[in-house]
C-alpha cells in the first residue's frame, strides 16, 4: 500500500519521553544535524534527556499523568518551541492514536505510525481478526465483547490452560493463566480490574496457552512509498510476569525456513492496517516450529538495540527518514545479518528478594565499553531512582561474531560495572549466562519463572549430563553469591574464558 505524502523538512524534534529511550533518540537526531527539545517531570529534571537536548521544557508533576501522560502540555512544548515533528519512543502516549491524531491537527510530523494503524492494532482481539483476513496464524480464543456466561462456556470449547488477556494494553498488564473452569470466574474478575486501572479499559478475553512456547519477535520497516521489510528476529523468551530481562538476535530457535516464514508473515500483517514506520510482530511458537501471532507493537522497541548491531541499520534514524516522507534506506536485499547479540536490562531490583524494585541515589556508577561493548541508559553517578518510573538503570547491549562471543562479551562487560547505591540485577544476568539451559539455548517464557532460581539451578534436570552441569552451575552461583554486593570484582572470577567456552561447546557436540 502506497501513502502519498511530500518530502518534508524537519529540523527540531519533540521527544514525549524521559530516559535512556529520550537519550537515544537525541543521538540520533545530532546525527542528522536536527535539534531537539525535551520534556521533563519534576522528578526529571536532572535528568540526562534534559542535559542533552538543544532545549527543554518543564510539563508537570512526577506522577506520569501530571507529565508525560498530558497530551496538551507536550504539545504546548511543542508549540512554544517550533518543533517540527513529535518522536514518542516507547510508553506513555506512543501507542495512542488520540495523541498520533492530535500531533497531525496541530500540523506536526508524528514520527510513527499512522493513527489508523495505531488504532487497527492498539485492540488486540480486533487486531486479530484483521490479521487473520491477511491469512496470518493466530492463537485460537474467543472473540471480541463476549459476556463473562459465553466466556465460561467458548473456554470448554477452547480448552485449558488458556490465558485471559486485556483487549487494550500489554506489559502483562490484565493477564491471568487459567488451568481449570474454577479458576476462570476469579480470573476474569481480577484480569478486568486491573486492565480498567491500567488502560481505562476493562474488556478482556480468552486465548489458549500455548505451553513450552517461546516469544519470538519480527522487527519491521514500512515507508510511505509501499515498501514493507523485515529485520529477522529477535529472541525474547527469558521473562519474568511477561516483563522481558534479556533478548537477542537471532534466535537459537530460528532456521532459515521458519525465518522466512514468519518474515513474510510479519509483513502481511504490517500491510494489513497500511502500516508505516518502525513496528513490531511478536509471536508465540511452539515446539515443533508453529508460530502464532498474538500483537503488534506499533512504536519502537525497548529491545530494538540488538537488531540495529546485527543489520547495521539505525532504526531510529530510518524513522525519522520515513516520517519526513523518503524512500527507507534497507531493502530485504541489502540486509545481511551479521553476528549476534544479546541485550541485559539492568534494573535497580533486588534479584534475591523477589525482584523488588530499589529505589534510592545511585552513588557510584561505572559502564563498561570496549569492542562490540554498548550502553544505553539515562542515568548517572549522582542520579537518583525514584517510584515514579520504571526501574531501569542501563540496557547493556553486546555483539559477537557468533553466540559465544556475544556471550563472553556479556560476561565481561557484566563484571566491569559498578553500581553503588541500589541493588541491582546484574547477579541475575551472570547466574543466566551461566545456566546450562541458556548456553544451549532450551528455554521458553516460564524458563525462568518455573526452571531457573538464584539459589538452585535448573531442578528439573533429568539426565546425568544436565545434573553434572547443574552442579557446577550451582557451585558457580554461589561463588557470585558471595561476590553479588553492589561492586562486581572483575578479577575473582572462578572459571576463565577458554574454560567456559570450552563448556558451551561440549553442550553442542
Amino acid at each position: 500500500m502506497t501513502i502519498e505524502q511530500p518530502q518534508t523538512s524537519i529540523k527540531k524534534v519533540l521527544i514525549a519521553n524521559r530516559g535512556e529511550i529520550a537519550v537515544r533518540v537525541i543521538r540520533a537526531c545530532r546525527d542528522l544535524g536536527i535539534d531537539t527539545v525535551a520534556v521533563y517531570s519534576d522528578a526529571d529534571r536532572s535528568s540526562l534527556h534534559v542535559r542533552y537536548a538543544t532545549e527543554a521544557v518543564h510539563i508537570g508533576g512526577p506522577s506520569p499523568r501530571d507529565s508525560y501522560l498530558k497530551m496538551d502540555a507536550i504539545l504546548e512544548a511543542a508549540r512554544r518551541t517550533g518543533a517540527d515533528a513529535i518522536h514518542p519512543a516507547y510508553g506513555f502516549l506512543a501507542e495512542r492514536e488520540d495523541f498520533a491524531q492530535a500531533v497531525l491537527d496541530e500540523g506536526l510530523i508524528f514520527i510513527g505510525p499512522p493513527p489508523s494503524a495505531i488504532a487497527a492494532m492498539g485492540d488486540k482481539q480486533a487486531a486479530r481478526e484483521t490479521v487473520m483476513r491477511a491469512g496470518v496464524p493466530v492463537i485460537p480464543g474467543t472473540e471480541h465483547g463476549l459476556r463473562d456466561d459465553e466466556i465460561l462456556a467458548a473456554a470448554e470449547h477452547i480448552g485449558f490452560p488458556l490465558m485471559v488477556k486485556a483487549a487494550a494494553g500489554g506489559g502483562g498488564k490484565g493477564m491471568r493463566a487459567v488451568r481449570s473452569l474454577a479458576e476462570l470466574p476469579d480470573a476474569l474478575a481480577s484480569a478486568r480490574r486491573e486492565a480498567e486501572s491500567a488502560f481505562g479499559d476493562g474488556t478482556v478475553y480468552l486465548e489458549k496457552m500455548i505451553e513450552g512456547a517461546r516469544h519470538i519477535e519480527i522487527q519491521v520497516l514500512a515507508d510511505t512509498h509501499g515498501n514493507t521489510i523485515h529485520l529477522g528476529e529477535r529472541e525474547c523468551s527469558i521473562q519474568r510476569r511477561h516483563q522481558k530481562l534479556l533478548e537477542e538476535a537471532p534466535s537459537t530457535f530460528v532456521d532459515v525456513d521458519l525465518r522466512q516464514r514468519m518474515g513474510e508473515m510479519a509483513i502481511r500483517a504490517a500491510e494489513a492496517v497500511g502500516y508505516v514506520n518502525a513496528g513490531t510482530v511478536e509471536c508465540l511458537v511452539d515446539k515443533d516450529k508453529n508460530f502464532y501471532f498474538m500483537e503488534m507493537n506499533t512504536r519502537l522497541q525497548v529491545e530494538h538495540p540488538v537488531t540495529e548491531l546485527i543489520s547495521g541499520v539505525d532504526l531510529v534514524k530510518e524513522q525519522i527518514r520515513i516520517a519526513r516522507g523518503r524512500r527507507m534506506g534497507p531493502t530485504e536485499s541489502l540486509i545481511q545479518p551479521k553476528g549476534w547479540a544479546i541485550e541485559c536490562r539492568i534494573n535497580a531490583e533486588d534479584p534475591y528478594n523477589n525482584f523488588i524494585p530499589s529505589v534510592g541515589t545511585i552513588s557510584t556508577l561505572i559502564l563498561p565499553s570496549g569492542p562490540g561493548v554498548r550502553v544505553d541508559s539515562g542515568v548517572y553517578g549522582g542520579y537518583t531512582i525514584t517510584p515514579y518510573y520504571d526501574s531501569l538503570i542501563a540496557k547493556l547491549i553486546c555483539w559477537g561474531d557468533d553466540r559465544p562471543e556475544a556471550m563472553l562479551r556479556m560476561r565481561s562487560a557484566l563484571e566491569e560495572v559498578t553500581i553503588m547505591g541500589v541493588k541491582h540485577n546484574i547477579p541475575f544476568h551472570l547466574n543466566l549466562l551461566g545456566s546450562f539451559s541458556f548456553i544451549a539455548g532450551r528455554v521458553d517464557t516460564n524458563f525462568v519463572e518455573e526452571r531457573f532460581s538464584m539459589t538452585t539451578y535448573e531442578t528439573a534436570a533429568q539426565d546425568i549430563e544436565i545434573e553434572t552441569a547443574a552442579i557446577a552451575a550451582t557451585l558457580y552461583a554461589h561463588r557470585q553469591r558471595q561476590l553479588a554486593g553492589q561492586v562486581v570484582n572483575r578479577n575473582e572470577r572462578d572459571t576463565s574464558n577458554w574454560k567456559w567456552l570450552s563448556r558451551w561447546e561440549r553442550v553442542h557436540r
